[in-house]
């Protein structure tokens, strides 16, 4: 029976296993995805012996996702743009890595939106961490011709000015309003909105009608952001469609079948999130 875990610490939060024995359960598959909790100082020694702990990969989680490229063989193009990771394989004896996250947010913006095209748009992106990155990086692979980014450090934005180049532009908060009357999509991924967390406290009154907006928090399901997208008429794409489909491509790694993204799976993981 194949076995895979998803690591990090801490981990007990991790809807991962709802999603992946789901899967496994509805394909007929022989398997386990199970939780594994991995102290930092434990990394090396668990990914080098990925194998002999009875895994055939792995999904990475925080705070792992830049130390474990350490304990890899291959990586592709994408982990070598982002400087992280979060999905690994063995292809024989080799563990072969990737990072799902930014494939997983535009195939959810493709279900949630129909006839999308953001070739030649704007984006603002709000946040310039390991997500931002990872949406950044995708969204310029679909060909978006400039990408603002709001960051409350400079530095971050400037790191990825250097990585991406010049499609990449600093957006001061106090020009949001004007310099969102051209984005056609918006997308937050800071934790603001997230439960616990401030309130993401932002004016969408200058978006274009058919600009898209996306969050990436997925507690809870609807955060404010989405209610105003939605009270405006807005196409939106909320942060548990993000999770799902970022999983089919670990998935079909590990067990040889690309699975899909059911309303069926949503409400199974979506009834496992507090109100």
């Amino acid at each position: 029976m194949k076995k895979v875990c998803v690591i990090g610490w801490p981990i007990a939060h991790s809807r991962s296993p709802i999603i992946h024995n789901y899967w496994l359960k509805h394909y007929g598959l022989e398997g386990l995805y199970e939780r594994r909790e991995v102290k930092p100082e434990e990394l090396p020694e668990f990914l080098t012996n990925l194998k002999a702990h009875g895994y055939v990969g792995c999904n990475v989680t925080i705070p792992h996702k830049i130390e474990a490229l350490k304990y890899v063989d291959h990586t592709d193009e994408v982990v070598r743009h982002m400087g992280s990771l979060n999905t690994i394989w063995y292809a024989g004896d080799k563990r072969h890595a990737t990072s799902s996250d930014g494939d997983g947010f535009y195939l959810n913006l493709e279900a949630s939106v129909p006839n999308l095209n953001l070739k030649n748009k704007r984006a603002i992106v709000l946040g310039a961490g390991g997500s931002a990155k990872a949406i950044i990086e995708r969204l310029l692979r679909a060909g978006m011709a400039e990408i603002a980014v709001q960051n409350r450090t400079p530095a971050k934005i400037a790191e990825l000015n250097s990585i991406f180049g010049k499609q990449i532009k600093m957006l001061h908060p106090d020009h949001f309003v004007s310099e969102s009357k051209t984005a056609s999509l918006l997308v937050n991924c800071t934790s603001q909105g997230m439960k616990g967390q401030p309130e993401l406290e932002i004016d969408l009154s200058a978006l274009p009608t058919d600009a898209v907006v996306a969050d990436l928090v997925y507690v809870p399901l609807e955060t404010r952001l989405l209610r105003a997208a939605k009270a405006r008429g807005l196409p939106c794409a909320g942060g548990l469609g993000m999770l799902l489909h970022q999983g089919t491509i670990g998935f079909e790694k590990w067990f040889g079948v690309k699975p899909v993204v059911t309303q069926e799976l949503y409400n199974l993981v979506a009834s496992d999130i507090p109100p």
